[in-house]
């Protein structure tokens, strides 16, 4: 099971999108949340870093939630949530 217990996210400008870490016993992996689908939780996100990483954390717990979904356990290093997934 994924938990997420490190508050630890930053924004990844080549990706354009907030990444953020979960953990699978002593397994990390790497989830990223799409500017789209900050935009889409939080219409009135301000296109900048500071906007899309507010966004984030006012939508923390939903965001983790769709990540615990799509998370398999070791499948793979990273995975991507887009608009989509919300």
């Amino acid at each position: 099971m994924i938990e997420f217990p490190n508050h630890s996210r930053s924004y990844d400008r080549t990706r354009r999108a907030v990444r953020f870490w979960g953990y699978d016993s002593a397994m990390e992996a790497s989830f990223f949340v799409d500017e789209g689908a900050l935009r889409r939780l939080q219409p009135d996100t301000r296109p900048d870093e500071t906007g899309f990483l507010t966004a984030f954390d006012s939508n923390r717990d939903r965001i983790c939630a769709a990540a615990a979904k799509v998370y398999v356990r070791g499948s793979r290093g990273s995975y991507d949530l887009l608009a989509a997934h919300f």
